[in-house]
């Protein structure tokens, strides 16, 4: 997963590692990433869905290649 975390911005991957705890992180709610991010929940939830679609595009590219 990480490998394709290198095509994120630094928000996008911020976000991600707060959302599922990465890099032993804790896990926080889109309303605490909002607070700590200085950003609105529903920035947060927009960042998060595009993040998640821009690692699963690259990671199906790389596997329908193999």
């Amino acid at each position: 997963l990480k490998e394709h975390f290198s095509i994120l911005t630094e928000r996008e991957k911020n976000v991600l590692i707060y959302r599922f705890g990465l890099n032993n992180e804790k896990e926080l709610t889109q309303k605490q990433i909002a607070k700590l991010l200085n950003i609105s929940r529903s920035y947060v939830s927009r960042i998060e869905k595009r993040a998640l679609m821009k690692v699963f595009r690259s990671y199906f590219k790389k596997e329908k290649n193999l």
